[in-house]
């Protein structure tokens, strides 16, 4: 059912949201495409899609509704499947005896109302809505499923706390009695219930700790560990003898620390768990780390680089060999970093081969391997075969040690593109790293282009609150970060008017609310890119400090770390606090 061109075109132009210019222009877009006047208007930038949608809803009769801020009733939001509800963007949001009235996009999705028809034996009332409208509901089935997978853990803790009650004080210790363990039902919901709790919290790590009188589970979300839930200590065996067993590890051997990985689907994604097991002094320790499958998204802006540094990474990218490395502590995001460069650098004309620890997200066309250090395959053997394969660019997970550093930096002398991470605290810091690897600085300065220094600061939610700082606190900052360098690059991406001072510049702080626990939501990446450039590479090659690498690339025109985070901090994507947290530790 869509809306009759003519009667758009009217109310359109009496409502004053397009011009007959532009009305003239969409007619001349749609002519015999496959793109309709409306649409054309909206590829135009004339209007936007919700926009075109409330106008065709006023001529089509139907109610337009607006969703956003409104809580639903879980029972009336489940009646429509989640996956359904996402392909289809389709939400129930009122239920009355013999009707129940749905939310769309697109009330032409004939398919998905009759699918609903059937499932619920009711009338289906239509109503149009916003996109921004539509994301809010959608949000609404994670918070019902957290509630929902809360009370399954609350009644399967009941159930293990009356069962360590009449459990006797052996624990288990050969293999055949933990896998019985592992096999008990109690045990099963719960290891599961905590997996798929993890994904939808948007965990990265899930930590099993055993202490002197209880069993704690804790998530990392966004960087932060919070604590989840205690269990009683007697369930300790048990769930960890299920993590095990899905990891395929020696139930038995409760001495040494091992390693693992198991994987799980759900209807949105694929997720990967890593799995460390170390023994402690009250139990085995269990820490699982969430890799989720799946590569989009991962562009270098959605990660956080923009202006100039941005532009430097896309120059290093256009280079034919060479090195670029990406630097920073454990959990910094710099696996994400290259993952988002190979994905500009995936072009049907180039093969890529890489090297990784584990292998984190999966990329097509692009040649994984994962290193196996028990059986010898390790990151310096997996690159000296690597070379062999005919690669353009070849990625190494960590350059760890001597033999990996000088096979890498020889493969960049050689014709191929080298991406690869370091642990260091700032981009400087890489050069004196890998000259402590016995890498030679004149190799260094004929092959490393670019270095990229990365923290993950979280973002904050929608219903952050604005402030100013005072003089006192700008002085304070001006001590920490060139001021003056962040202002001009607010004023250069129009974040900020030209005229504008720092008394003058809104900063952001989170605010909580219902949708958002602690005012911050995801991560994004503040950076520092530093360019190797003929003045740097005299530096390097007079085997200078990190300090003094660092200030000369200062005086070239680099941002550090704190100003970018400061910049973000303008930019609304996250707080002061944050970024000062983050960067001082």
């Amino acid at each position: 059912m869509h809306a009759d061109e003519t009667q758009l075109k009217l109310f359109l132009l009496d409502s004053g949201l397009v011009s007959k210019k532009d009305i003239e222009n969409a007619e001349k877009k749609s002519v015999g495409k496959s793109v309709s006047f409306g649409e054309a208007l909206v590829i135009d930038g004339k209007l936007s899609e919700d926009d075109l949608r409330k106008a065709e809803a006023y001529i089509l009769g139907i109610p337009f509704i607006n969703l956003s801020g409104q809580k639903i009733d879980f029972d009336i939001l489940a009646l429509i499947p989640e996956p359904i509800a996402r392909n289809h963007n389709i939400v129930a949001f009122k239920k009355t005896s013999d009707a129940l009235e749905v939310a769309m996009l697109d009330t032409d999705d004939l398919v998905a109302i009759d699918f609903i028809k059937k499932k619920v034996g009711l009338r289906i009332l239509p109503r149009l809505t916003s996109t921004e409208s539509m994301k809010s509901v959608l949000k609404q089935y994670q918070r019902g499923l957290k509630a929902e997978f809360g009370d399954i853990l609350d009644k399967e803790i009941g159930v293990l706390k009356t069962f360590s009650a009449e459990k006797t004080t052996e624990t288990p210790e050969n293999e055949e009695d933990l896998k019985k363990l592992a096999e008990d039902l109690p045990i099963i919901r719960i290891v599961d219930t905590l997996l798929t709790h993890a994904i939808l919290q948007g965990a990265s790590d899930i930590h099993v700790e055993p202490l002197e009188r209880e069993f704690l589970i804790r998530y990392r979300i966004d960087g932060i560990l919070h604590d989840a839930m205690t269990l009683p200590k007697a369930a300790a065996p048990g769930i960890t003898a299920r993590i095990k067993v899905l990891s395929r590890l020696k139930l038995d051997e409760k001495r040494l620390p091992q390693d693992g990985r198991f994987r799980i689907e759900t209807e949105e994604q694929k997720v990967s768990f890593r799995v460390s097991v170390i023994p402690t002094f009250f139990g085995e320790k269990v820490v699982l780390r969430l890799l989720r499958e799946n590569t989009k998204g991962f562009t270098l802006e959605r990660i956080g680089l923009h202006g100039a540094m941005l532009e430097r990474v896309h120059e290093a990218t256009k280079q034919k060999a060479g090195m670029i490395l990406v630097t920073g502590p454990t959990g910094s995001g710099k696996t994400t970093a290259l993952y988002a460069i190979l994905d500009i650098l995936n072009l049907p004309e180039v093969n890529i081969s890489t090297i990784e620890d584990p292998v984190e997200y999966q990329i097509p066309r692009v040649n994984q391997t994962q290193v196996k250090p028990d059986i010898g395959f390790t990151f310096a053997n997996g690159l000296r075969s690597l070379v062999r394969q005919d690669p353009d660019i070849i990625m190494v997970g960590e350059i760890r040690d001597n033999e990996t550093a000088s096979l890498a930096i020889n493969a960049a002398l050689t014709g191929h593109l080298v991406l690869s991470t370091l642990h260091t605290n700032s981009a400087a810091g890489a050069i004196p790293r890998l000259i402590d690897m016995k890498a030679e600085p004149f190799l260094l300065a004929s092959t490393v282009h670019v270095i990229i220094a990365e923290r993950l600061v979280r973002e904050l939610c929608a219903t952050k609150e604005k402030y100013f700082l005072k003089t006192k606190e700008i002085d304070k900052l001006r001590e920490k970060a060139d001021l003056d360098r962040v202002l001009l690059a607010l004023k250069e991406e129009n974040i900020i008017s030209r005229g504008a001072t720092w008394n003058d510049v809104p900063f952001h702080r989170p605010k909580k609310s219902s949708e958002c626990e602690d005012g911050y939501q995801s991560r994004r990446g503040i950076f520092e890119v530093l360019n190797v450039t003929p003045t740097i590479k005299e530096l390097i090659l007079k085997d200078a400090t990190s300090d003094a690498i660092e200030a000369q690339a200062r005086k070239e025109g680099m941002t550090t770390m704190i100003e970018d985070g400061i910049f973000k901090c303008v930019a609304g994507i996250t707080s002061l606090e944050e970024v000062l947290r983050v960067v001082s530790e």
